[in-house]
């Protein structure tokens, strides 16, 4: 037990911070009705990654960071213009093309580089067991500062969130806070994935927002209960990997996916009593 302590608390960590802030804005994206706009963003922040690769930068420098954080940005950009009042094409439908030219990019520049296989494994599950104690400091302060931000203009964000018509009629510039949404979600999912990997962070924001909704319509509720989710899921899945000896994003994975079945089959069943 001393070994595992010592070996997983800095993962556990990681995983702490992740679901402190993907919780909340997992709650967002899901009111909003644009899922897969996190994978989307993650995909982007990959091929940015992938770029600085093959132009021979480690993963983890600087370097692979900006230009991972600027095409990020570029991909809020573009979210945040194609959302109107009247939709002709639903942003989802949107949000999957550019998800799939991101990671089709990111597949065919990796096929010019020795490592290519490993370097996609990685971008996709990432390699949390390895994240380091000054990147866990760096996420924590980072991700403390967007949440205090969240915080004080948490009633727009919320209002162009769940009742964007209100706001279009208020007369709200529905567009600027779109953009200031979508840019501060691009600075975290870009320091995520650098750590996780894309499907692990999808996993973050996605199950335990998605569970916490099964439960209650409160949103106070559904935070405290997403953190909670969150919290077990970590240690389930970290606990996991360490005896099983399985990959530990993988392992995470997995675990949040067999505790939304569990969840809604309770919530299923609480129905019919």
């Amino acid at each position: 037990m001393n070994d595992f302590i010592l070996i997983m608390w800095k993962p556990f960590l990681a995983c702490l911070i992740l679901t402190g802030i993907h919780v909340y804005l997992g709650i967002h994206v899901i009111e909003r009705k644009v899922i897969f706009v996190d994978l989307a963003l993650a995909q982007i922040a990959a091929l940015g990654a992938t770029t600085s690769i093959l132009l021979g930068h480690d993963l983890h420098s600087g370097v692979t960071y900006w230009l991972s954080l600027g095409a990020t940005v570029l991909g809020a950009v573009i979210f945040s213009m194609t959302r109107t009042r009247r939709e002709k094409i639903p942003q989802e439908a949107i949000i999957g093309i550019v998800y799939a030219m991101a990671a089709a990019s990111a597949v065919m520049i990796l096929s010019r580089s020795a490592e290519g296989d490993e370097h996609i494994r990685s971008m996709l599950v990432g390699n949390v067991l390895l994240v380091s104690l000054p990147q866990i400091i760096k996420i924590l302060v980072l991700y403390s500062l967007l949440g205090l931000f969240h915080w004080y203009f948490r009633r727009k964000f919320l209002l162009i969130s769940t009742k964007p018509n209100l706001a279009f009629q208020r007369g709200m510039n529905v567009k600027f806070w779109d953009l200031i949404f979508y840019l501060t979600f691009g600075v975290v999912v870009t320091s995520s994935v650098q750590i996780a990997g894309v499907l692990l962070v999808f996993s973050f924001l996605i199950v335990p927002a998605v569970c916490a909704i099964l439960f209650s319509s409160k949103l106070s509720t559904r935070l405290w209960l997403g953190w909670l989710i969150g919290i077990g899921v970590s240690f389930l899945g970290i606990f996991a990997s360490y005896f099983f000896d399985f990959p530990t994003g993988a392992t995470i994975i997995c675990a949040f996916g067999l505790v939304l079945i569990i969840l809604a089959i309770i919530k299923n069943i609480k129905v019919r009593i």
